[in-house]
């Protein structure tokens, strides 16, 4: 079983930083992408940036430039360094992993999408 543990988020000035990670654990053969998303009140859940196998990265429009996303494969953790903190960023912010996991069949593999419970980032003005 696949489990993600996030951590880093907070209370924050505007224009302030923070640093989340989410560390992935249990019986993974690889993990093929790791990404962050967010949920505002009211609003649909988002992608903030992602980081595939070949390390191709996306970010959503709103935080190039400000939010940065990086991995470290030996740990399977996933980090997003956030600088330059808006008010419009407070959201839960959850991590999502594709991961080669073992399964359904003795001796076979599968893969699936993982998400973590979210961590709360709030941006005060």
């Amino acid at each position: 079983q696949v489990q993600l543990a996030e951590s880093g988020g907070g209370l924050v000035q505007a224009g302030g930083s923070l640093r989340l990670s989410c560390a992935a654990s249990g019986s993974i053969f690889s993990i093929k992408g790791m990404g962050w998303y967010r949920q505002a009140p009211g609003k649909q859940r988002e992608a903030v940036a992602r980081i595939i196998t070949d390390d191709t990265i996306t970010y959503a429009d709103s935080v190039k430039g400000r939010f940065t996303i990086s991995r470290d494969n030996a740990k399977k953790t996933v980090y997003l360094q956030m600088n330059s903190l808006k008010v419009e960023d407070t959201a839960v912010y959850y991590c999502a992993i594709l991961a080669v996991v073992p399964g359904p069949s003795v001796g076979g593999s599968s893969v699936g999408e993982y998400w973590g419970r979210g961590t709360q980032v709030t941006v005060s003005s």
